[in-house]
């Protein structure tokens, strides 16, 4: 046991026979303030000994530190703060193994969101600090590698909120413009940042659109035109981003459109012909992929007159520019599916999660999966603490924790 002493800083005590490891609602739940404290009090070390101590001691002792400890510890000094975030402590000490959630947003969250935990097949909760809470729990718009984007208007000042949960990091990005409609906005992280992609609406109905990207490397916004040309008006389903691309799927007539995140380029994929039976006709269409193994998936509806009879699953072929279907929904989920959504196919939208293609759906509280590596379908429970009644404006998204991801 010891502890560590900064200027103008509360003592923290650390037991480094701790070896219970945290769980996730010990992560969830946990904030400095609440940090345990020593029951003895041992004599404080000159803090000119852990100045001196050089990296990799340091870097060795902290290695034998719980995780809940570490994120207590970057609030000690810059020099710890950058030792535990730094890509070689991350990379060493990765037997961190946080879990990954399902996060649902609805327009009664006003300080938390409901987080399912899939291998615990539990609930819990994600608080949000005041700077973000009643205002912004419902302005949700997307989730990258463990970053949060939020939309936040007040009277004089429109902006985006970039928030970390776990490192408790945010970041106000404003709007190139104080009139900003924005349209379809998807964070996407890299290595080396993020980047935001959204559509600008005009003014009047006449004039064209523009794609806006935001870079946090240089910390500016771009704008690039060519949207109307490929976008019809009135589209509503998110990007998938893949190979550097955002690409989006458009059902009638079926075609792929991409768009390259560094040049603003819009490129036509893949056409209907050739690529399903011709009897077939798609009702809706939605893609996901997998950042991991590089996999683009769509979901899509089949059918006729506008009603769905059957979903399944393809997989997007690089090599032969084909789809190839991979999967195809049992007919009693198929039929709980469609009478959930009341054949109105555009509040259907997909995404991907931790080896899942999860199917949602903006009036109905429940996911319908699929877990690819097991090839079986499963249902996520309606959240417990959901209102009865409450019965539209549920909006899903995959969190996993990521102490690298920086805003």
């Amino acid at each position: 046991m010891f502890r560590l002493r900064a200027h103008g800083k509360k003592p923290i005590t650390i037991t480094t026979t701790t070896t219970t490891s945290s769980t996730a609602s010990d992560f969830l739940y946990w904030s400095p303030e609440s940090s345990p404290t020593a029951l003895s009090s041992p004599r404080d070390m000159d803090p000119t000994i852990w100045s001196n101590l050089p990296n990799h001691l340091l870097d060795h002792i902290l290695s034998f530190l719980p995780f809940k400890t570490l994120i207590s510890l970057r609030s000690i000094s810059r020099h710890l703060r950058s030792l535990i975030l730094s890509p070689s402590f991350l990379s060493d000490h990765s037997s961190f193994s946080l879990p990954s959630f399902l996060l649902l947003s609805h327009p009664q969250s006003f300080n938390s969101f409901p987080l399912f935990n899939p291998n615990l097949i539990s609930w819990c909760t994600l608080p949000l600090p005041r700077s973000l809470s009643v205002t912004c729990a419902s302005s949700l718009l997307s989730s990258s590698h463990g970053l949060l984007c939020f939309s936040r208007s007040t009277s004089s000042v429109s902006s985006l909120s970039i928030f970390n949960p776990l490192t408790r990091s945010s970041r106000s990005i404003k709007f190139p413009s104080y009139s900003f409609p924005f349209e379809l906005l998807s964070l996407v992280t890299s290595p080396d940042g993020y980047k935001i992609f959204a559509l600008c609406p005009s003014s009047s109905a006449a004039s064209s659109r523009s794609v806006c990207l935001y870079d946090s490397g240089d910390r500016t916004w771009r704008k690039f035109g060519g949207v109307d040309q490929v976008l019809p008006r009135g589209f509503n389903q998110d990007g998938v981003f893949y190979n550097g691309s955002l690409y989006f799927a458009r059902s009638e007539p079926f075609i792929i459109v991409s768009v390259d995140l560094n040049d603003g380029k819009w490129t036509t994929t893949a056409t209907g012909h050739g690529v399903f039976p011709g009897e077939d006709h798609i009702t809706f269409a939605r893609l996901v992929s997998d950042p991991e193994r590089k996999i683009l998936y769509m979901v899509g509806g089949i059918g006729s007159n506008g009603i769905c009879r059957s979903i399944k699953i393809w997989e997007f072929k690089d090599e032969t520019l084909s789809w190839i279907e991979t999967e195809t929904l049992p007919d009693i989920v198929c039929r709980k599916f469609t009478s959930v959504c009341y054949h109105n196919y555009e509040h259907v939208y997909c995404l991907w999660h931790k080896e899942m293609i999860c199917v949602c759906c903006y009036n109905w509280p429940e996911i319908l999966f699929f877990h690819v590596g097991r090839r079986t379908w499963h249902w996520v429970p309606k959240c417990p603490s959901l209102p009865e009644k409450w019965s539209c404006g549920f909006r899903w998204f995959s969190f996993v924790p990521s102490l690298s991801a920086s805003v």
